[in-house]
């Protein structure tokens, strides 16, 4: 780990967020990749990972996005420390909101009659591509402010704890990967086609990621705004999306537990290694 953040700070911010977040579309990708193996996927198992993929956003949004950006408001907002994360998190969850309203797109375990976001003639494939690509902007974006205020130096914020964070989203970007593959090689996609749309969902992460590390380096005032604004946004994912998804079959108190083990998971990478 110490030779991976001392590389990582030779590096420099910006590359180093868009290493981080290929990582994580990668890993994306390596989940997709299961559906040259498989053209079936037991509906237990993906509401057991759906939920894994809520407790692992839930987590870091606290341990890798809140907490740092309170503490970093003690001393660019020491009369109203509370304001940054408040009004950032308040902006990030009204964001993903209008994009939900306005983005055509279909969660997964959804039928075809419940599409959201503006009314479209758009093939069920690309609802399904959008409707994951909702949830991969936040998490970009999220890796990118990290990295950049680890570069900055700002207490609260490390290279270690950015790299964790990096981890910690694409451990749960690759159930995502398989989420989207599998349930499109079942509809009759080629095992191509279907690997392909299943990693393009993550292709957004890397754009994410540089538009955050760019923010915060440039204007680092906005720096805990940043950081809570991509809290709200993961918060606004998992209550509206991911937890929908997983309880709409016999299986919603294994995706619980799924749920619990990936607060777990996220939880203790970020303690022990962040």
């Amino acid at each position: 780990m110490e030779s991976l953040v001392q590389y990582m700070i030779e590096l420099g911010a910006v590359r180093a967020a868009l290493l981080a977040t290929t990582f994580t579309w990668l890993l994306t990708a390596a989940g997709a990749s299961l559906v040259f193996l498989f053209k079936t996927m037991n509906r237990k198992l993906l509401d057991i990972m759906l939920g894994f993929t809520g407790g692992v956003m839930v987590a870091a949004s606290f341990w890798s996005l809140l907490s740092p950006a309170i503490e970093m408001s003690e001393a660019l907002y020491p009369d109203m420390k509370w304001m940054p994360a408040a009004i950032g998190f308040l902006i990030g969850a009204l964001f993903i909101f209008i994009l939900d309203k306005t983005t055509p797109h279909l969660h997964i375990n959804f039928g075809d009659n419940e599409t959201e976001g503006l009314k479209t003639a758009w093939h069920r494939t690309t609802l399904l591509i959008l409707a994951i690509t909702l949830h991969n902007i936040p998490e970009g974006l999220a890796v990118g402010v990290l990295f950049g205020a680890a570069a900055l130096g700002i207490d609260g914020a490390s290279f270690p704890g950015a790299i964790t964070l990096a981890i910690g989203i694409g451990i749960q970007n690759f159930p995502e990967g398989m989420a989207v593959a599998i349930p499109l090689r079942r509809q009759g996609v080629s095992r191509f086609k279907s690997f392909w749309y299943g990693q393009l969902s993550a292709i957004v992460e890397p754009i994410a990621g540089l538009a955050g590390v760019l923010l915060v380096v440039f204007i680092q005032p906005v720096l805990p705004f940043a950081l809570a604004f991509a809290a709200g946004a993961m918060i606004y994912v998992v209550v509206e999306e991911v937890i929908p998804e997983t309880q709409r079959d016999k299986f919603t108190d294994l995706a619980v537990l799924g749920f619990i083990g990936g607060f777990l998971v996220m939880m203790i990478l970020d303690v022990a290694l962040g």
